[in-house]
């Protein structure tokens, strides 16, 4: 192969400006090389030749050689001659003063991971003498660093790698280079530690004579190595002497300068090997000899972390590194404090090191910068963990409480927004999102701390909290920063968590804890104040939480409750859209939680927010609020973010209509006075949405989704479901008022799907509200939901509504549904029965199978089986079977075919009639008969199946039971696959509801039937004897425990082995 024509592949496949085929062509080329182990003996050669090709050329040289350096075909022998001919490149290149050096930074790289990869393979045996080649090219013993630099770089920079690639615990490893790896760093540390270490000390000596990249390199090197190698070859007084020197710079102002970058490397160096694993003794001897309290200290108190931190020019990653290094060492502490077999001495002196931290790790914990903050809070959170973990045994020792006040200090000043943060603004809304995180991970701090001084913690944010709103005289309510309010209500939010910690804020109408106490004062002193009056929209929202929150205050202080639904009309009508739609939802929340105590106020509530119930309907192009964004989920044209918020007030209005105090016919006036405006309303747009004006559709799917909404707030009733009472029946003909006006828009409007589904979000919401009486509308509403325009998934939106009103109304539902079934499931079997036109459609046809299944199981389960063969749905019944067995033979979709087995044995127990009596059980494989298994084993008078209607058991024996094979009998099934597995229990589970049902006949077709497929007697005689086991001990999958769950168990395990055997 010429070597030419790869340099000309190699530079058309890195041409942007090579047509499409020619670079197809070279990418080819390109990859048969890369995979053949021999194409190394060609691109070794190209690689080393003068002069040089372009680095593209070289790097993919480089690349084929490390891929036949790793690969167990190279014999020891290529390897030797692919070392021998670099390290000869390396000594011309790299040799004398680095004078010829003119590799890029990009192939310095590449070439010293190909020289790792040689070091990997032959450090035990062909190249023992590697360290002492790389530190003689570098310049020997007293000229590192000085006569050839470029030499010492490339030495340098390959320690690195050997660390990244034998030594790094990050990066996953197989059990093979696990014990390579740990084999080489033996040998490293028997062989040549000690001289890498007297190269680090060299350099480190004359740090300020020689080039600082260097210097920064070795840092790094030690930085790796450390936590591998002996601490005395890292720990001594020449590194430690350097160290210090180089991270106590001061007057450095550029930040990326190289002496920056110097004094954090040397820092870095003092975390790593603070950081080194090690037992707790020598831990705390390691962290008092390289006098990291000093360290710190100093490097607290230099102007980059002192005197500028308030200013622009702040040095944040002189913070960020320096407050890594505490973390580590506070991290380090606390392990050796909290180890239980650490001598006396050494938790002498660990204590005496937290204590000289504390403030150190407060400093970064408290730093303005949220970025330095959370590189401390592992350790903080460490601390008090271990303050919890003691406190468990009696108080906290007096030589660690005086911390923990600091401590909770610093985590509440830290939960305050900074002082630059705009609120609400939307180009801090990342900002603002991280700090919202960040104080949720404060919080979880701050629970920590109440665990360990509960009285600590309540008396600080009682304080807090009523010194705050002390301050609050309506002379001076805006000079209070409203950071310092918002920290405030915030923490008096968080304080709810152990206030109403079990029990809530009260028991038997008193506080039920202290904690409980504490809240209720604060409470009183919120509703005291003139919070709702200060102007900031932070500050309104806490206070509406708040209100929310803690409602039960409100229960038991009921003269409070005007002043906070005032408070909560007065924010619904803020001019700020955040503060308004929010407002609406914690409105109705507020409403829901005192529905009880309104009384006379309700009408006065409705009032007062009625100016807020008109709807208005905009289109996406025409909204400023954003809910016309192309990236909301489903891209749904009718969201719009207000009508939404909106839908919380009528539900409201619902919630106060129906309140216990009001007179029956108050509450009609008050239902009516909603649902009348909008009556007119779609009775004024119904002509334009027929025309398809889409505004006048969109008003007609606002108006629609509002009288659901009204409903669902009027009463959550649902027969068998909720406790609450149905409304009454006056109520009740309001809201079937509602329901015949949505009627009569779907049935003029049934082609749009907006009003499709508005329409069946209604009649989710209407069921509870007008209970039976909906049902003669049902056949109208199946009607227009379900029309030639509905998808697939409409269809299974609705089968699940209809499922939810059957388990709700139960045998209330048997005439209706006598009606309306049979047109339903034409319509079902219609969409069913239509080829998927993509991934989608597929999709939503499994789906609309499986909410079929389940609606037909439903039926089954709620004791209204006699309607699939009552005399209106005769006709369907044979179709209805059909569509289960076809989905039951289905190897495609495991789930919908289990669903339908469920199907089948539901109905088998259901209209197969009483249990046939099964013979007793001898023998541990089969019947008590020495006869063939197709005999009967039965006394003459065994009774006869008796199935509710005639004829069923041979239906089921005949068309049920055959279905058993369909699917294990496919090539592609596999029965160790869970859902298979599981499939075929749900077949035993049949099968046994089968038996159960229809006794030796069923014995005697199944014992046929095996025969037939070449099973020998004994296995048939073992399968009949275990299937008779399973009927008689739990069939249909009961029983679990003791023998009977076992015997059905046994022939469920020996159901998969059977039906297994090819899978």
């Amino acid at each position: 192969m010429d070597p030419a024509q790869v340099e000309n592949a190699i530079s058309i496949a890195w041409d942007h400006t090579s047509s499409s085929d020619l670079k197809a062509q070279a990418l080819n080329f390109i990859q048969q090389l890369r995979s053949d182990i021999n194409t190394w003996q060609i691109l070794l050669p190209l690689f080393t030749k003068s002069p040089s090709p372009p680095d593209a050329t070289r790097h993919f040289c480089l690349e084929v050689v490390n891929l036949a350096i790793q690969s167990p075909q190279l014999d020891l022998a290529s390897r030797t001659y692919i070392k021998d001919n670099l390290w000869n490149y390396v000594q011309q290149y790299y040799g004398g003063n680095g004078e010829n050096v003119t590799d890029s930074t990009h192939i310095q790289n590449k070439l010293t991971q190909t020289l790792t990869y040689l070091f990997t393979t032959l450090y035990a045996s062909g190249w023992e003498s590697f360290f002492d080649d790389f530190l003689s090219l570098a310049g020997g013993a007293g000229a590192l660093g000085v006569n050839n630099i470029p030499a010492t770089a490339l030495y340098l920079r390959i320690l690195g790698s050997l660390h990244d690639e034998i030594a790094d615990v990050i990066i996953p490893r197989s059990p093979e280079e696990a014990k390579r790896n740990t084999e080489l760093k033996d040998l490293v540390r028997a062989r040549d530690a000690q001289k890498v270490s007297v190269s680090w000390q060299e350099i480190l000596a004359k740090w300020r004579q020689i080039d600082l990249s260097v210097v920064e390199m070795c840092l790094k090197a030690i930085s790796r190595w450390v936590s591998w190698i002996d601490i005395s070859l890292v720990v001594n007084q020449t590194v430690l002497a350097a160290l210090l020197e180089m991270a106590g710079q001061q007057g450095l102002q550029e930040h990326s300068s190289v002496e920056v970058k110097v004094r954090d490397a040397a820092i870095d160096t003092f975390t790593e090997t603070a950081g080194k694993k090690m037992r707790p003794p020598e831990k705390m001897e390691l962290l008092l000899f390289l006098n990291l309290k000093t360290v710190v200290g100093q490097l607290i108190a230099s102007p980059p972390l002192e005197e500028l931190r308030k200013t622009p020019h702040y040095d944040t990653d002189l913070a960020e590194t320096v407050a890594k290094l505490v973390n580590n060492v506070v991290r380090d502490i606390v392990i050796v404090l909290d180890t239980p077999t650490v001598d006396e001495q050494t938790r002498q002196r660990a204590n005496e090191l937290l204590q000289a931290f504390i403030p150190y790790l407060l400093r970064f914990f408290s730093d303005e910068y949220d970025e330095v903050c959370s590189t401390v809070l592992d350790s903080l959170t460490e601390l008090l963990n271990f303050f919890r973990k003691v406190v468990k045994t009696g108080p906290l020792p007096a030589l660690y409480a005086p911390m923990l006040s600091p401590i909770l200090d610093a985590i509440i000043s830290k939960m305050r927004f900074d002082e630059t943060a705009n609120w609400g603004e939307s180009d801090e809304e990342t900002d603002e999102a991280e700090f919202l995180e960040l104080r949720k991970r404060l919080n979880i701090l701050q629970q920590y701390v109440a665990a360990i001084d509960e009285l600590l913690y309540m008396d600080t944010l009682t304080t807090l909290v009523v010194n705050t709103l002390s301050k609050l005289g309506i002379a001076n309510v805006g000079s209070l920063d409203w950071r310092e309010l918002d920290l405030a209500l915030y923490e008096m939010y968080l304080f709810g968590d152990l206030a109403s910690r079990n029990r809530g804020l009260y028991q038997k109408s008193a506080p039920s804890s202290v904690a409980s106490e504490r809240l209720i004062q604060m409470m009183r002193g919120l509703m005291e104040s003139t919070v709702e009056s200060y102007p900031h929209p932070a500050i309104q929202l806490q206070y509406m939480e708040l209100c929310v929150r803690y409602g039960q205050f409100f229960e038991q202080n009921e003269h409070l409750i005007p002043k906070g639904l005032e408070i909560f009309v007065s924010f619904a009508h803020s001019h700020n859209e955040k503060v308004r739609l929010k407002s609406w939802y914690l409105f109705l929340r507020f409403v829901k939680l005192i529905r009880g105590h309104l009384g006379q106020v309700s009408q006065t509530i409705i009032q007062a927010i009625s100016d807020l119930l008109p709807i208005k309907a905009s289109l996406s192009s025409s909204r400023e609020d954003g809910s016309d964004d192309d990236s909301a989920p489903g891209g749904d044209e009718t969201r719009d973010v207000t009508f939404e918020s909106q839908l919380y007030l009528f539900e409201a209005v619902g919630c106060i209509s129906s309140t216990s105090s009001i007179p029956l016919q108050t509450k009609i006036l008050y239902v009516r006075s909603v649902m009348s405006p909008i009556f007119a309303d779609m009775q004024f747009h119904i002509s334009d949405a027929k025309g398809g004006n889409e505004r006048a559709l969109l008003q007609m799917h606002h108006d629609i989704k509002a009288l659901g909404t009204l409903a669902r707030g009027y009463t959550d009733w649902m027969p068998g479901v909720k406790t609450t009472a149905p409304p009454p029946s006056e109520v009740s003909s309001e809201f079937l008022r509602a329901a015949e006006a949505i009627l009569a828009a779907l049935e003029s409007l049934r082609s749009s799907s907006i009003i499709r589904d508005a329409s069946r979000y209604s009649f989710a919401r209407l069921v509870g509200g007008c209970g039976t009486g909906i049902f003669p509308q049902l056949p109208r509403w199946i009607d227009g939901m379900l029309s030639q325009s509905s998808s697939k998934e409409e269809m299974s939106f609705f089968l699940r509504l209809l499922e939810q009103v059957v388990f709700a109304f139960k045998a209330e539902m048997f005439n209706v549904l006598d009606v309306v079934l049979t047109p339903l499931l034409r319509k079902v079997f219609e969409r069913m029965g239509e080829e998927p036109t993509g991934t989608d459609d597929e999709i939503q046809l499994q789906d609309l199978q499986r909410e079929y299944l389940n609606f037909i199981l439903a039926i089954l389960n709620n004791d209204l089986a006699a309607v699939f063969v009552s005399e209106n749905n005769q006709a369907i019944f044979d179709s209805l079977i059909s569509t289960i067995e076809h989905f039951a033979r289905s190897p495609k979709d495991i789930p919908t075919s289990r669903l339908s087995f469920a199907v089948l044995t539901k109905m088998v127990l259901t209209w197969g009639g009483p249990d046939v009596p099964l013979p007793p059980q001898n023998s541990a494989n089969g019947p008590t008969s020495p006869t063939s298994p197709t005999t009967s084993a039965f006394p003459p008078t065994n009774p006869s199946p008796q199935p509710v209607f005639p004829g069923f058991d041979t239906f089921a024996i005949k068309r049920f039971s055959p279905l058993s094979w369909a699917i294990p009998s496919n090539v592609g099934f596999r029965v160790k696959d869970p859902a298979s597995r599981s499939m075929i229990h749900d077949i035993a589970f049949m099968q046994e509801a089968i038996l159960k049902k229809t006794g030796q006949t069923y014995l005697d077709e199944l014992g046929g039937e095996l025969t037939g497929m070449g099973v020998n007697t004994m296995e048939v005689q073992k399968y009949l004897g275990l299937l008779m086991r399973g009927a008689a001990g739990g069939g249909g999958g009961s029983g679990s425990g003791g023998q009977p769950g076992s015997a059905g168990k046994a022939f469920r395990e020996f159901l998969v082995g059977f039906l297994g055997r090819e899978g």
